[in-house]
Parts: C-alpha cells; sequence; structure tokens
C-alpha cells in the first residue's frame, strides 16, 4: 500500500499564537482599559470590581460577612453578568475555532466598545456628574461586568503571556520569581513591567477622568477600542499577524 498524503482541516486546526504586533498593542489597550473601567465600578459604583473578579468575589465576601459600605448585591450583579460575558464569549470562540487570534480579538473589542459606549452614553443622559441612582449604578455595572466577560473569554483562549489585560497577580509574581535576583533569566520582563504599568495608568486617568463625570472614563475607554480597531483594520490582515514576543 502506498503512503497516504496527510491533509489538514483549517476548520479543526487552532489558531497561531497571538503574537503579532497588533495583538500585542491591543491586548495593551485592553490592560489601560481596565483601569479605566474598575476605577469607574469601584470609585463610583459602590466598591465592586466590573473586571477584576478576584478583587470583586473578596469584596462580595466582606459584603456577606457584614462590612459596612459594600453591597452583595451590586458585586453579586457584577459577578453574574461577568460570567454571562464570557459564556458568550466561550461560544463565539467555540463556533469561530477556525478564526485567527486577530479576528477573535476584533469581535470581542467590537462587543466591548459597544457596550462601553452604551454605558458611557447611559451616564452621560443621567445629567450629573458624580450622583449616580442605584438603578443606573446597576445598569452601569451590568453592561461593564458583560464586556469585561466577553474580552476575558477571548483573551484567554488567546493565552499570550503576561497579557491576560485584567489579571496581574501572577505577572508580578513573575517579575520578581524569575528576576536575576531570584537566579532566573528575567523572562518577556519588558511585557510583564509594561502590562503592570500600563493598567496602573489606567487606573490613575480613570480617578482623574472621574472628576469631570462617569461618562467620562467609559467613553475614553470605548474611543480607545475603537482607535485601537481603526489601527488594526489600516494595517491590514497581513500585518497584523506579524511579528513575534521578544520581550
Amino acid at each position: 500500500m502506498g503512503k497516504g498524503v496527510m491533509t489538514t482541516r483549517p476548520s479543526s486546526v487552532p489558531p497561531v499564537a497571538a503574537t503579532g504586533r497588533a495583538t500585542m498593542i491591543a491586548l495593551i489597550a485592553l490592560t489601560f482599559s481596565t483601569g479605566l473601567i474598575d476605577a469607574v465600578s469601584y470609585i463610583s459604583l459602590g466598591h465592586v470590581f466590573a473586571a477584576n473578579m478576584t478583587g470583586n468575589i473578596v469584596l462580595l465576601g466582606f459584603a456577606v460577612g457584614g462590612a459596612t459600605g459594600l453591597s452583595a448585591a451590586r458585586s453579586g450583579a457584577s459577578l453574574l453578568a461577568f460570567m454571562a460575558g464570557a459564556l458568550f464569549g466561550g461560544m463565539i470562540n467555540v463556533r469561530h475555532s477556525g478564526w485567527t487570534q486577530m479576528r477573535l480579538l476584533k469581535r470581542a473589542i467590537v462587543i466591548e466598545a459597544v457596550l462601553l459606549l452604551m454605558a458611557a452614553s447611559f451616564a452621560a443622559s443621567a445629567g450629573t456628574k458624580s450622583e449616580i441612582s442605584p438603578s443606573l449604578a446597576y445598569e452601569l455595572i451590568v453592561l461593564m461586568a458583560l464586556a469585561m466577560g466577553v474580552r476575558n473569554a477571548v483573551v484567554r483562549k488567546l493565552a499570550v503571556p503576561d497579557l491576560t489585560t485584567t489579571v496581574l497577580t501572577l505577572t508580578v509574581t513573575g517579575i520578581a520569581s524569575d528576576s536575576s535576583l531570584a537566579g532566573g533569566a528575567n523572562p518577556r520582563w519588558r511585557s510583564r513591567v509594561t502590562a503592570v504599568i500600563t493598567m496602573f495608568a489606567g487606573a490613575a486617568a480613570g480617578a482623574m477622568f472621574l472628576r469631570y463625570g462617569v461618562f467620562v472614563p467609559l467613553g475614553a475607554s470605548s474611543l480607545l477600542l475603537f482607535a485601537v480597531l481603526a489601527w488594526i483594520f489600516v494595517m491590514g490582515p497581513e500585518n497584523a499577524q506579524l511579528g513575534s514576543e521578544r520581550a
């Protein structure tokens, strides 16, 4: 019998590693957006996290335990909305498993940008800079947590090391445990440090933007994501997949 030629089916092949230049820049932009979003949710919406579910679950536990100034209902709403968004993001991953990782990421960014734009519009329509009614607070929490859930599901699928866009615990751990002081080789130290600085900058910017109204950081986050989409479109699909993680 002759040796057959193996063929591959595009639909069954997982997307290539998302380490292109456009992908890295998009993930960094999303990391900055996380700082903006959690600044809004924590400072203005009753000490709730919409992106950082580790912190949100801890705050939920504090609230259930009777700590003052926290809301179990708001933290619970954020958690449930995040999970619903992650469910939808998982469905996107499964139904479009043959897509390139850049295409998956663009879909997630579009959904997030639209949801954040809706949140910014609702906040702006309230006509107040700082006073948020309970009903509006829940609307904003749900919209932001939905957006973060979709994004996290897709970014998790990309599996780019140290650029989860919402969680820095392992990134900070890696900076220290893989450092030359610990006998390590400092792998990916540039991307790790960039992720930490970027989220810090986003949180600081979000806190400053809140002086002008809740809608400002929400609108800024949405505009940032639309700008990233426009930049990727201008680059074209070929350039979007070029490059490699050298940090």
